[in-house]
């Protein structure tokens, strides 16, 4: 299976893009948010997820601007009821963050809102991705960690000693940058400390 596609954009409409890789294009379904980020370039990498088309036995990829978006459409087509179109509908109407803070705050109304979803539909989402957002899943893998290498590498030990501690992937991406903002050469013993005293 393709994680993600690099290349040239070849053809690009609000909802398919078509990367030129080497000579092959390279089709998949989009949201607007995609879209909206894809506009401007000329080349991309997008992140691909394939479904199977039960019906046709034929494969459908969905592409993704980011991880983040691709792992909150992966969570979201896990919930019964909620298929791609419907997956990809929210995606073109709330951004990531958007949707997470929904979901977190059980905001049904903005859920709602989306087209195709009704309120048993919101409610579903809600109650089923909650605890899963709340627990850092929807969230891309890597943390968004903006540092030198050397503290890079000493972050993500951190990260991943903090994670299977049991503390959340968006609680652990904040305390990390606030600790690296202050001490940027900190050591990974020291970015575990100081973030369990955050935590």
């Amino acid at each position: 299976m393709y994680d993600y596609i690099s290349g040239k954009i070849a053809e690009l409409t609000p909802t398919r893009v078509v990367i030129d890789n080497n000579g092959i294009g390279y089709g998949a379904e989009i949201s607007l948010q995609t879209y909206s980020q894809l506009e401007s370039r000329t080349e991309a990498t997008v992140y691909v997820l394939s479904q199977v088309n039960q019906r046709e036995g034929t494969s459908i990829y969905y592409g993704f601007f980011s991880k983040d978006e691709r792992e909150l459409f992966r969570l979201m087509t896990a919930v019964s009821g909620i298929g791609a179109a419907t997956a990809r509908m929210v995606l073109s109407t709330l951004s990531a963050d958007e949707f997470r803070e929904a979901i977190l705050t059980e905001d049904v109304r903005i859920i709602k809102s989306v087209k195709g979803i009704g309120l048993k539909g919101a409610q579903r989402l809600v109650l089923e991705l909650k605890d899963k957002i709340v627990k850092g899943e929807g969230y891309a893998e890597t943390l968004p960690i903006h540092s030198a290498a050397d503290s890079g590498a000493a972050a993500e030990e951190a990260a991943s000693a903090l994670q299977m501690l049991g503390f959340s992937k968006p609680n652990i991406s904040k305390a990390l940058q606030s600790i690296l903002k202050n001490n940027p050469s900190a050591s990974v013993e020291e970015i575990i400390k100081s973030a369990l005293q955050i935590l």
